[in-house]
């Protein structure tokens, strides 16, 4: 059987998902579920995983298309981050959990040692949703009130398989924000420390 990068990718996130889910748990253990997602969504995107494959030098050893290597390719951060899934994946092939894990844990310490970082209440539903595999909320204006100087502007976000929540605000941006708040506070992922 040929492995593709495109599937090591996809296995070498699910180890890398894994790996620091236990870790934030066995690290924080006092830390709620909200908490933890900030931490876990910041350690597992692209931007972590390109990173790292900066950090090691991961680029210099692509075997890349001749225009993309001249594009700048073995630099380009979606590039990196998914070739770092891939080795992931390969490490944990060839050598098991506890090789992937001995990396991962050695590669991604100066990253779990950042303070989490504050993200708006939209990110952080739209990551707990995708986390979840219940897809991307929607967001639907359903009423404006006020003069035209103070509107006050209601938004409802939907989520599959979740009752809807309205927000209010003096913008559509704004009632966004409460809505995806009032999801989170509902779903208990969110807190008045997040605010």
């Amino acid at each position: 059987m040929t492995i593709s990068n495109e599937r090591l990718e996809f296995m070498g996130d699910r180890v890398l998902g894994l790996v620091i889910a236990e870790w934030l748990l066995s690290d924080f253990p006092e830390a709620a579920e909200g908490d933890l997602a900030v931490r876990y969504n910041a350690l597992v995107r692209k931007e972590a995983c390109a990173d790292v494959a900066g950090r090691i030098n991961l680029g210099k050893y692509l075997v890349l298309g001749p225009g993309e290597d001249r594009g700048g390719g073995r630099q380009k951060a979606a590039i990196l981050a998914d070739a770092c899934e891939a080795v992931i994946a390969a490490l944990y092939l060839d050598g098991g959990l506890a090789v992937a894990q001995r990396f991962i844990q050695a590669e991604w310490q100066p990253l779990l040692s950042e303070p989490a970082r504050r993200v708006d209440a939209k990110t952080a539903l739209q990551e707990w949703t995708q986390g979840r595999a219940l897809g991307v909320p929607s967001y639907k204006a359903i009423g404006r009130s006020g003069p035209d100087h103070a509107p006050e502007f209601d938004v409802q976000v939907e989520i599959n398989g979740l009752a809807p929540i309205t927000g209010s605000g003096s913008s559509k941006r704004i009632a966004e924000q409460a809505a995806a708040r009032a999801m989170l506070r509902r779903e208990k992922v969110w807190n008045e420390e997040n605010d």
